[in-house]
């Protein structure tokens, strides 16, 4: 999950997958706008055929809670 998820990343923001890891947060490290967040989430929810819900996708701030949190739901 977590590399699918880092290429995902890559999609919205400047970065490149090895600059990726569990613990970089959204916002301050990678550089999100709550715009971002939210397309990607949206994104996820395509790709997953899942419904993530807006109070804990809220609460999510890195990269390895985001992992966590769709293994949850996915399986």
């Amino acid at each position: 999950m977590f590399e699918e998820l880092r290429e995902i990343i890559c999609n919205y923001v400047e970065a490149e997958p090895s600059d990726i890891h569990p613990d970089s947060r959204f916002m301050e490290d990678l550089g999100f706008t709550s715009f971002d967040f939210v397309s990607m989430m949206g994104e996820l929810e395509e790709q997953y055929d899942i419904e993530i819900d807006s109070a804990q996708a809220g609460s999510i701030r890195t990269v390895q809670e985001a992992v966590d949190y769709l293994s949850t739901i996915i399986e």
